[in-house]
């Protein structure tokens, strides 16, 4: 499977994988801006920030890397301490979901602060069509062949090219597996996710966005999404850091506690009565 979606020659010009994340932010970016009109918002915002957003989550994305290869193997470590340009080079390795998150995040936040805008109103705007962004990006690993699980007769598996098996299911004569092996498509689990959790969001923004306190959609997806990928994570061929677990089920445990956290306190404040003297608003 080729993972070039356009080339000239030898020369690739355009990766599945990238373009798959430019259409998915897109898609993202015409579903909040529909939403920001629904709301009586100016759609306008969605697209002067999308810039700001994709440039912070790939940088976030790329740093994530960097640090959990780091972690999980010291090789990675000393390759970028001999050669500290290979931290931003991606076709050396990957990107990492939650510092996408993570930069996207803070990019939209400095977005909110400069145009004077409230933080938490907007983050329910522009969360709700993340997870279809998500669920697009999600299938670049199909055509990189990589982040899949381990074999499965299920009929809808997947084949896996020898150049892209790793330890212990390589094929013979390295390893006991032949080509014909299917494994599980766990890009396709967690693509499926994430479209559901975007369909949810999207009822929820609707249903309750007058009841709720401002910023709860987005607590939602902070909780939901963590849970599927912490799911995903058992299936996923990966190396356990602790407990079972491998680093990125520990991030998806950090994060969708900390949301549900938040979530709770939030909502619990906004229906607490003021204090005694105080008028109610």
């Amino acid at each position: 499977m080729d993972p070039v979606a356009i080339r000239i020659g030898s020369v690739a010009l355009v990766r599945w994988y990238g373009l798959l994340i430019v259409v998915g932010a897109v898609a993202a970016a015409y579903i909040d801006s529909r939403e920001a009109k629904r709301r009586g918002q100016d759609p306008d915002h969605i697209w002067s920030v999308f810039m700001w957003c994709l440039i912070g989550g790939i940088i976030g994305a790329r740093l994530q890397f960097v640090i959990t290869a780091s972690l999980e193997n010291p090789a990675y470590l000393q390759g970028y301490l001999a050669n500290p340009l290979s931290i931003i080079n991606t076709r050396e390795g990957g990107v990492g979901i939650f510092g996408a998150l993570g930069g996207g995040l803070l990019a939209f936040y400095l977005y909110t602060r400069r145009q004077r805008l409230p933080f938490w109103s907007w983050t329910d705007i522009a969360i709700v069509g993340l997870p279809f962004a998500q669920a697009v990006g999600r299938w670049g690993n199909y055509f990189n062949q990589e982040l899949y699980g381990g074999p499965t007769n299920l009929p809808w598996g997947i084949a896996i090219d020898c150049a892209h098996r790793i330890s212990p299911y390589l094929c013979p004569p390295l390893g006991e597996f032949t080509e014909a092996a299917r494994f599980h498509p766990t890009f396709l689990y967690e693509s499926l996710w994430n479209l559901g959790v975007g369909l949810v969001l999207l009822w929820l923004a609707r249903r309750f966005s007058r009841q709720w306190p401002p910023g709860s959609i987005f607590n939602l997806y902070v909780v939901a999404y963590p849970l599927g990928r912490f799911l995903v994570e058992f299936i996923r061929l990966g190396t356990p850091l602790a407990l079972g677990l491998t680093l990125g089920q520990f991030f998806s445990l950090a994060a969708g506690l900390a949301g549900l956290a938040v979530f709770t306190y939030r909502l619990r404040r906004a229906a607490s009565p003021p204090p005694t003297g105080e008028p109610v608003a």
